[in-house]
């Protein structure tokens, strides 16, 4: 006796086999998810991976301690010989007067000599530091590529002059609001402001620091390009800082100031004004940018020739 046949289900209707292939087309036309291992994904991950290598460093933590020692030692100083009734520099007499003053005076301390060795040191070994370890092709052959791989570099420095400024700016408020009264502040134009109005210009003072260092950064960042010596690369950087500020003081060049990196320096005076005046900060944007697009230039066409063997 003969068992019946089994065959597959098929569609009852013609209708149901039209909407079984309709639905078949759209399962294999439909486009899939990218996977996260992307060229996006790429860039951030090396941008995350450079972020921890720069303040992962014990040195980079020496130098942020430095730098937020500087209000600090200014604030006891001033506590400690100033009677704030006796009469002394205008910056003495406006911290004991406020504390929050001492963010604008531990700022224009720091800008001529301390901001710029660090931000030096952090600059000058993006690229040579790696060099050193030995560590560049393998980072290229990931693949990176050169300019995304500068690219990453100079925002690694970049992320450092905002950090050490931001620290510098909130230690001295910190220190300040300890040791001296707290009150409305008395701007350089005279006009007294709030101390939330104050601490908005606080942060307008860190971004136009953050700013004038960028040109900074980028001459590092070039210099690192030409050594596998990292502290060659640091103390070139550091030593054409001071240049550029010694040549800023002489008179008789007084046609060459105006295209130094460093001349507009502290002009960040002009945000504790009232109203605040912005002239000097998108002048020292435009300076500052024109730099890094120079030296961001140099530096990529330097390191695009360059045969990497470490």
């Amino acid at each position: 006796m003969s068992q019946p046949e089994t065959t597959a289900p098929q569609p009852d209707t013609a209708a149901e086999a039209t909407a079984h292939r309709a639905d078949a087309t759209a399962t294999a036309t439909t486009p899939q998810p990218a996977a996260p291992t992307g060229r996006r994904g790429r860039t951030f991950a090396l941008l995350g991976s450079e972020l921890a290598l720069v303040f992962r460093r014990h040195r980079t933590w020496a130098m942020l301690g430095a730098l937020a020692l500087v209000p600090v030692l200014i604030a006891i100083a001033v506590r400690l010989t100033t009677d704030g009734d006796d009469g002394g520099p205008a910056f003495l007499g406006d911290i004991t007067n406020n504390g929050l003053f001492v963010v604008f005076t531990a700022l224009t301390v720091s800008i001529p000599l301390f901001l710029p060795l660090t931000v030096g040191v952090v600059s000058g070994d993006t690229v040579a530091g790696e060099a050193s370890h030995g560590t560049i092709r393998y980072l290229l052959v990931a693949p990176t590529g050169r300019l995304r791989f500068i690219l990453v570099k100079y925002v690694g420095a970049v992320a450092f002059c905002l950090a050490a400024t931001l620290l510098v700016v909130l230690v001295g408020a910190l220190v300040g609001a300890l040791l001296f009264p707290i009150g409305p502040v008395t701007l350089l134009s005279g006009t007294q402001v709030d101390g939330w109005s104050y601490a908005g210009r606080a942060v307008l003072l860190a971004l136009y620091v953050t700013l004038s260092m960028l040109g900074l950064a980028a001459i590092g960042l070039f210099a690192s390009t030409l050594t596998t010596v990292p502290v060659g690369a640091m103390a070139t950087t550091v030593v054409l800082a001071g240049v550029s500020q010694v040549l800023d003081q002489l008179p008789q060049l007084d046609w060459l100031h105006p295209f130094l990196f460093s001349h507009l320096w502290l002009g960040f005076g002009d945000l504790l004004r009232d109203p605040i005046a912005f002239d000097s900060f998108g002048s020292n944007a435009l300076l500052q940018l024109g730099y890094v697009a120079v030296f961001g230039a140099l530096a990529y066409g330097r390191f695009a020739t360059k045969d990497v063997l470490s």
